[in-house]
């Protein structure tokens, strides 16, 4: 099984409890359902939702909105007190807690406050890095928190390749940052977090697939996982990001030559029903797609999280994806369906 680890499964299934389990059941229960009927049925609560600490970056990355300040929605940093609220009123349901929508979440300085108070309360959680701000301190502190993955975004494996995509990136503080990571956690006896590179393959750094492999092991993380990248104009692929390698591109040539996303875009979602995104400043929005938060579901500062999730504007955007989710912006070029990590 690609990407399988055996620590990381079985500290994942020591946060199951009869409660998320149940409504893990009645959440894919409605799902499916739902493909039958053609009918949005929503039953239980989400399984998994991101976080977002902060839209602040200290990179500028080409395909990404918070590198590039190209967000029309209000910046900002996610509050301790509007955290804990939220979570406090979910937790007993929810199961999988991703730190991360945009930006980088080590810049605001509550995130290991809120990863230990998720933690306590048994929610299994994660988070994305730029790895520039584990220093020994922040790393050990990190460790200390009980995060249970941690994952590394490393896209190359010199300075001159890896600054293509992480620009204003200084890949020799990822690789401090992640030796320091492996160290505390070894130090402190701890399976957790669960370390792994990510390397987004993109044209300018495909030829070095081999070589972050060997650097992975050699630094100790636990594992070096390969992830397809988004492309927002696909098409004309300004930036010459789509990897020469198929294997590694979520897009394809059609019959004409014209560039689209691989596989079929069915009128059906699972990420709608078992999954969602809160925005720093508690936006509820349908998924990690809708960047701008343009398709707003709720607004947890003036209603319950529960109160949003089965709200009339969730069963209209649930409604409009089953008529036609090629209609839908945010679905154009989204991945649900397709596989984004490769080994």
């Amino acid at each position: 099984m690609p990407y399988f680890n055996r620590n990381d499964s079985i500290n994942f299934l020591t946060k199951l409890t009869p409660r998320r389990l149940w409504n893990a059941a009645k959440v894919y229960s409605s799902y499916q359902l739902t493909r039958l009927t053609g009918k949005p049925v929503q039953w239980g609560y989400p399984i998994s939702i991101s976080f977002e600490p902060t839209t602040s970056c200290n990179l500028r990355c080409p395909e990404c909105p918070s590198g590039l300040r190209a967000f029309t929605r209000p910046t900002g940093m996610l509050e301790n007190n509007f955290f804990r609220q939220t979570i406090d009123a979910i937790y007993q349901d929810l199961l999988y807690l991703i730190f991360y929508f945009q930006g980088e979440p080590y810049l605001n300085p509550d995130f290991l406050t809120m990863v230990k108070y998720a933690h306590d309360k048994g929610i299994y959680t994660a988070t994305s890095t730029n790895a520039h701000y584990l220093t020994d301190e922040k790393a050990r502190q990190t460790v200390e928190s009980g995060l249970d993955r941690l994952i590394i975004s490393i896209d190359g494996t010199t300075q001159d390749v890896y600054r293509q995509y992480r620009v204003g990136g200084n890949l020799e503080k990822v690789l401090e940052g992640a030796r320091n990571m492996v160290k505390w956690k070894k130090a402190m006896k701890s399976k957790t977090p669960f370390i792994f590179f990510q390397f987004l393959v993109v044209k300018p750094n495909e030829h070095q697939i081999e070589e972050i492999k060997k650097l992975g092991k050699e630094i100790g993380v636990d594992q070096v996982r390969f992830k397809t990248a988004q492309v927002y104009d696909y098409e004309n692929d300004p930036h010459q990001l789509i990897p020469g390698n198929n294997k590694y591109s979520r897009y394809k040539k059609d019959a004409s030559g014209k560039m689209k996303v691989k596989g079929g875009q069915g009128n059906h979602c699972w990420k709608l029903w078992h999954a969602n995104v809160i925005t720093w400043d508690g936006l509820v929005v349908p998924c990690c797609f809708d960047k701008d938060a343009t398709h707003q579901l709720g607004n947890l500062q003036t209603q319950s999280f529960k109160e949003t999730w089965h709200n009339d504007n969730y069963q209209q955007f649930r409604r409009a994806l089953l008529t036609s989710r090629k209609n839908i912006d945010i679905c154009a070029n989204c991945s649900e369906g397709l596989s984004v990590w490769e080994d």
